[in-house]
């Protein structure tokens, strides 16, 4: 009788959980996930064209598709999960993820300088990735419980704790890319709250003096040289400032139409350094010329849209301004990516999302879509 019990509540699980999916198909944000899979399409692309000019033998490309099937798991599994789930454990994923960012500090793999992945076989994980995800759910469950009452300074107060963690763990590492999201992150949520003038003056004033101290006591020296590259690019044209000058005559030397897939000459005879991920919008620009690079920022301007609107229409705190937050993750990113590899903005190591190769980002990016998906779905089961 037990075993017949424990087959049935498995029969029902299944059957729910199939039911869901089929549920949340019905209410799919289709567009939404069309124009994440055409970015993701023209990142593969971008990095099958490296990896030809790696040798005969392709390196990324496989890891980055295999990151795709996993990725297109996440988002239809946990799209269909109602938004409540995502509510009720935002508390405890914010915990893990500072769990993960300790202990990748001593047991974590160095990679470029920096001490931020976990290795497993011929894979890496960064914990730094699955830290925007938990801050975005953390704020959003924080605000919704604010009662709109967003100029308290337990509010102001809490949330800054919060992220502040988050970035003094990364900083250790150190990745000023990962911690800068975050902020930012922070930063547009409380100015999409209405916070306080004099609280925007604070963190200001606030946030110079940090510039200051991270200056002389957490960036490394490569570090400090890419800002210093970024002040004066010809400082060192040959050393430091390099990379950005390459990139840029690979994007200026694609033309209209590009010099095709596979046919760029920056990045397949390897001037072009980290081409499929720092700067893989160069090699969009050099091979798929201006139309290559108005189609990506043409896409990009629809996710941030759709994602806006979406949290226009939806009727709770939580749900606004938790996409509002994936959309600050996505536009941060693409602006901190796209302006180090044109000069405009420091180059930092931040990738393009659903175009950059990167695993663990990439996956981390379609589980932020399944969260906006889950949440515009239960929107729809609710209301219509």
């Amino acid at each position: 009788m037990i075993q017949l019990h424990l087959w049935n509540r498995l029969f029902v699980f299944i059957r729910d959980m199939f039911g869901n999916i089929l549920h949340t198909f019905r209410r799919y944000d289709w567009l939404l996930t069309i124009v994440v899979f055409i970015l993701v399409s023209i990142g593969l692309a971008a990095i099958y064209s490296v990896d030809l000019s790696k040798g005969s033998s392709l390196i990324y490309f496989p890891k980055q598709l295999f990151a795709l099937c996993l990725g297109s798991v996440i988002l239809f599994t946990f799209g269909a999960l109602h938004k409540t789930r995502y509510e009720s454990v935002a508390r405890f994923s914010y915990i893990v993820g500072l769990v993960l960012l300790v202990a990748v500090l001593f047991f974590g793999q160095e990679i470029r300088g920096t001490t931020g992945w976990f290795r497993f076989g011929g894979f890496s994980f960064q914990p730094a990735e699955f830290a925007k995800l938990t801050l975005v759910l953390l704020l959003g469950w924080w605000i919704s419980k604010q009662g709109r009452r967003f100029d308290t300074w337990e509010f102001v107060a809490s949330s800054t704790i919060a992220t502040g963690l988050y970035v003094g763990l990364i900083m250790l590492q150190p990745d000023l890319g990962s911690a800068s999201i975050l902020l930012g992150i922070w930063f547009g949520l409380l100015l999409l709250t209405g916070i306080k003038k004099r609280y925007i003056f604070s963190f200001l004033l606030i946030g110079v003096c940090a510039a200051v101290f991270a200056w002389f006591f957490l960036l490394q020296g490569y570090q400090k040289e890419r800002l210093a590259t970024f002040m004066d690019p010809q400082r060192d044209p040959l050393g430091s400032g390099y990379n950005v000058t390459q990139s840029i005559i690979a994007i200026g030397s694609g033309g209209f139409f590009g010099r095709g897939l596979g046919f760029g000459s920056q990045s397949q005879l390897h001037f072009l350094p980290e081409a499929q991920t720092d700067f893989i919008i160069a090699v969009i620009g050099e091979e798929l010329g201006f139309v290559g690079l108005s189609s990506v920022f043409v896409l990009y301007t629809i996710l941030i849209w759709r994602l806006i609107h979406i949290a226009s229409i939806v009727k709770d705190d939580f749900s606004s301004y938790t996409i509002l937050g994936v959309a600050l993750i996505f536009l941060i990113q693409v602006c901190i990516n796209v302006g180090g590899a044109t000069g405009l903005l420091p180059v930092t190591g931040v990738t393009l999302p659903f175009v950059s190769y990167g695993g663990s980002s990439l996956m981390m990016n379609f589980f932020l879509l399944s969260i906006t998906i889950s949440i515009n779905a239960s929107h729809k089961k609710i209301y219509q």
